[in-house]
């Protein structure tokens, strides 16, 4: 059966429902990153969240709408580590278990933070995928209830009020670059965005080394890809339909990016905007770098989806040099 897609309307009510527990991150305005791009560029910090990563919105917003015998049973996820940081945090807020399934080599940074928000750690397979289908496992032999990283319209109306948070803070913005990993992010900024003011652009981004979402989102048909990516909150193999319609609908365009390009936007951002991006964080800047000309003049939002980037991954940055 189809699920349906959140609405405006949805997106406004998640920015109730999360506003007691979450304030509006920062939107700042960088001159070097102005110069660097020909454009007029802010950021959105989602890195400056109490998870240091977007995902904490639609968490909290699935988690106040779960039911009171789903909260009883408890919940189980997959994840590389930001979404499994939010629902860890959310169902902390909210008294309810839950069941992280990671693969075996996540971000230690991230699942250090998902256990001490409480969440059990359980490590299964080379790589997100196996860990999806492990979580689905537990979700019928412990009969937790089994949360999608994309395909749950909760988890996309949340973290779609980050694009509200932009636009309340200037109205006027060309171009929105959002990352995709699982999707729900940039399916809720496109909404969002496209829903306000129909002239904004809205550019997706994801790793060339896990390109399953663009290959989707280019032939409106799920298409799989290998994963081979450092960036592990891009690291998607198979696309989520859910947050796809809602891009085959919204986006206007799709950019790949290198491992390399994301390597050096993580430190473009630590030397000109003085802020910490992990690689899927990152890819924004790295996108809006590959489409230079085309951004010249404009005003452009840069969503920083996340800030959770290990030592070995920042040491790796910053031995590449800005070209």
């Amino acid at each position: 059966m189809s699920i349906s897609p959140p609405t405006l309307a949805d997106v406004f009510a998640a920015q109730r429902t999360i506003s007691p527990y979450l304030r509006p991150t920062p939107l700042h305005h960088y001159p070097q990153l102005d110069q660097a791009l020909g454009a007029t560029v802010y950021v959105k910090h989602e890195n400056y969240q109490p998870i240091g990563a977007f995902k904490v919105r639609g968490g909290i917003n699935f988690m106040a709408h779960l039911a009171p015998e789903e909260r009883a049973r408890g919940v189980v996820t997959a994840s590389t580590g930001n979404h499994g940081q939010s629902i860890a945090y959310a169902a902390q807020l909210f008294g309810v278990r839950a069941v992280i399934v990671v693969p075996e080599g996540a971000n230690r940074v991230k699942v250090e933070a998902m256990r001490a928000y409480g969440a059990e750690i359980v490590f299964a397979g080379a790589d997100f995928e196996a860990s999806k289908r492990h979580g689905r496992d537990l979700e019928r032999t412990q009969g937790l209830r089994f949360i999608s990283s994309g395909d749950e319209p909760s988890l996309i109306a949340g973290v779609g009020t980050h694009t509200l948070e932009i636009l309340e803070a200037e109205p006027k913005i060309d171009v929105i670059i959002v990352p995709v990993g699982g999707g729900s992010g940039a399916a809720g900024a496109a909404l969002v965005a496209k829903s306000i003011n129909p002239r904004i652009q809205v550019v997706a981004v994801q790793a060339s080394g896990a390109p399953a979402g663009f290959l989707t989102w280019q032939a409106h048909a799920a298409k799989t890809a290998a994963i081979q990516t450092f960036a592990g909150g891009l690291a998607t193999g198979e696309p989520f339909m859910l947050p796809q319609r809602m891009m085959w609908e919204y986006v206007d365009d799709f950019v790949l990016v290198s491992d390399e390009e994301m390597m050096q936007a993580v430190r473009m951002f630590l030397e000109k905007a003085k802020t910490l991006a992990e690689p899927a964080g990152a890819a924004p800047l790295a996108a809006a770098r590959a489409l230079g000309p085309r951004l010249a003049g404009k005003r452009v939002a840069l969503i920083l989806s996340g800030g959770n980037i290990s030592p070995e991954e920042l040491t790796l940055c910053l031995e590449r040099t800005v070209s």
